[in-house]
């Protein structure tokens, strides 16, 4: 139990939440358990977050987030834009296979959540389109790609490679073949929006 000078924060919270849903499950996870974990009240919890869904639709966002943040370093970085697009979907896939084989449990956890949390999943899908059609929009800049709706495509690259992220598809995902039929994939996207030569 950490000591009870230390503040009560949102992210403290989240954390507890965690480590409350790892132990006990979506199912039997409450505020009740959360509170205990940290010491406290569980009315200071809810100081925080004014009801259990919001706690557990920002620790779905947390979770989701981390994904986020490793992809936009890879948006940011100075790769060209055929290149970044395949590294962009390779660290996609690599974090929902991490997430799914490192830690089953807290994965199936937020798979109940992520389907409870419609709301905090679609604004995460978002995100990652955002991030694919800034990429998209690169290789246009730089002749790469010979796209004409950005977001339109990026959506279809997402839909199109979905076999590899959607976790509904995570007991695939550590077959033998798994990463060459992703290799197979992303090569047969990739060839769909290059720019042919004039």
């Amino acid at each position: 139990m950490p000591p009870p000078s230390e503040p009560l924060t949102p992210e403290r919270i989240l954390a507890a939440t965690e480590e409350v849903l790892r132990r006990h499950g979506a199912a039997k996870a409450n505020v009740v358990d959360v509170a205990r974990a940290l010491g406290v009240s569980h009315g200071s919890v809810y100081r925080h977050f004014a009801t259990k869904a919001e706690l557990r639709g920002a620790v779905t966002k947390r979770w989701l987030d981390r994904t986020t943040a490793l992809l936009a370093d890879v948006v940011a970085g100075s790769e060209a834009p055929t290149a970044k697009l395949r590294h962009w979907l390779s660290a996609l896939f690599d974090a929902k296979r991490h997430k799914a084989g490192d830690d089953p449990e807290l994965f199936a956890t937020y798979t109940v959540l992520t389907t409870e949390q419609g709301g905090v999943v679609d604004a995460h899908i978002d995100e990652l389109i955002g991030q694919l059609t800034v990429i998209l929009q690169e290789g246009v800049a730089q002749g790469e790609f010979a796209i004409e709706d950005l977001p339109v495509t990026a959506r279809a690259l997402f839909e199109a490679t979905a076999h590899f992220h959607d976790p509904v598809h995570a007991p695939e995902w550590s077959r033998p073949d798994a990463q060459g039929a992703f290799e197979a994939v992303v090569a047969l996207v990739t060839r769909g929006i290059a720019a042919r030569p004039a």
